[in-house]
């Protein structure tokens, strides 16, 4: 299904009503399907899996990774980097989108091999340390992991010759973060996203006690990435980007094959219709479920 993977599937099935012990197995198949790492432009390495995106940014006195993807794709990950000639122990950060299992279950088996610290955003910190998204019970945990430092929205995260921007864009769960940063590729600035999921993907949009904001937190991130400039879009699924695609390009000779500066804003319009859609369906069956019974 090209407008919506298939991987992403399960996700949206348990938005209709609750599952017990779902079936994540076709999933994490497809998620950790091999892929061989690339750069993708300046000091931007793709470190990730067919299905799973993870990036390594590179510097003169250290690295920073962003994503962790499952508990069983963490080898893979460290190999990744040092197939690109990189040492693993020189990663000095690992930032983290939101704190799903698919993207938080390697963590802490990254943090051990790297002796790198953890950061992610003061929300999703109490879910990554008790190695489960809290209040959702149709997701898989993962290994619980400590966070080193709580970062906050408009913050940077800077390492010689790096310079990250921390963007808040909750909704998919409240602590969902995008990075911004800038890169130069054959003498050309480019400024880079990295964006969280802005899908709703299973998240409960009305009448939820756990998380009442958020409705108006996608909203809110919608707005927020508007306003953001991505000559390169990047987000933690590749066929969220076409990474495919483009990377054939790339290996094919061409250095900007990644660069779409509208790119970012297609992305959020489709999310922004997709959300409305569901938002409606779910104030439909929130206001029929409460409505007095027909005799």
């Amino acid at each position: 299904m090209s407008a919506l993977p298939r991987i992403l599937m399960p996700l949206l099935l348990i938005g209709a009503a609750p599952v017990q012990d779902p079936d994540w197995s076709d999933a994490i198949a497809e998620w950790t399907t091999p892929m061989e790492p690339f750069r993708i432009a300046g000091n931007v390495h793709y470190v990730g899996t067919g299905g799973i995106s993870a990036y390594l940014i590179t510097g003169p006195e250290g690295h920073v990774l962003i994503d962790g993807a499952l508990p069983q794709s963490a080898g893979a990950i460290a190999a990744h980097i040092r197939a690109l000639g990189f040492r693993v122990e020189d990663v000095r950060y690992i930032l983290i989108n939101h704190a799903h299992f698919d993207h938080s279950g390697g963590l802490a088996e990254l943090k051990r091999l790297t002796g790198a610290k953890l950061l992610a955003s003061a929300a999703d910190k109490p879910d990554l340390e008790a190695g489960r998204t809290i209040g959702r019970d149709d997701l898989l945990g993962f290994p619980a992991v400590a966070v080193d430092r709580v970062i906050a929205d408009g913050e940077h995260v800077r390492l010689a010759g790096i310079d990250l921007t921390v963007h808040a864009t909750p909704g998919h769960t409240p602590g969902c973060t995008s990075w911004s940063m800038r890169v130069a590729e054959g003498g050309r600035p480019l400024d880079v996203v990295f964006t969280c999921s802005i899908t709703v993907a299973g998240q409960k949009l009305v009448g939820n006690a756990g998380y009442p904001d958020a409705a108006d937190d996608f909203r809110r991130s919608f707005a927020t990435l508007r306003r953001l400039r991505a000559d390169i879009f990047l987000s933690f699924h590749p066929t969220v980007f076409g990474m495919e695609e483009k990377r054939r390009r790339l290996l094919a000779g061409d250095p900007l094959a990644f660069v779409d500066a509208k790119e970012l804003g297609r992305v959020v319009d489709a999310a922004e219709a997709g959300f409305k859609k569901e938002l409606a369906e779910q104030r439909a069956k929130a206001a029929e479920a409460s409505a007095p019974a027909r005799r």
